[in-house]
């Protein structure tokens, strides 16, 4: 997140859709190496990273995403094997250009209100409780 309340996002060199950057960590990192490794490899961008701010599991697929609030320390966007473009998103524009699921995480980054735990079917929210 910039200061100015931008989001980074990348439009996904695979499917071509909008989503925030990430990916596995390798077994012998953190996962807050993990993420400045992510966001460095697919952005260009060096992120110190700030705090956890939610727990999303894909029930479908039986996978646990970690998002944490980082801020940009350095480098230069740039696109990689992994992204075809590389942005600084409003949240008007997250929620515009993401699937719900994605566009969640980034915007719950925002409220200070975490760390949020949620579920989803791999496309919609699910409910809590």
């Amino acid at each position: 997140m910039r200061e100015d309340g931008r989001l980074l996002a990348i439009r996904r060199a695979d499917n071509g859709t909008w989503e925030l950057p990430g990916g596995v960590l390798e077994l012998n990192e953190t996962p807050e190496a993990g993420v400045a490794r992510e966001v460095w490899e697919e952005t260009g961008i060096h992120v110190e990273v700030d705090e956890l701010t939610g727990v999303y599991k894909n029930t479908t697929r039986g996978i646990v995403a970690l998002v944490f609030r980082c801020k940009p320390s350095g480098g230069t966007e740039r696109t990689s094997s992994e992204s075809t473009a590389v942005s600084w998103l409003t949240p008007d524009e997250v929620s515009d250009r993401m699937a719900e699921v994605y566009a969640i995480r980034l915007l719950d980054a925002l409220d200070g209100a975490g760390p949020h735990v949620r579920s989803h079917d791999g496309k919609h929210l699910i409910p809590a409780g």
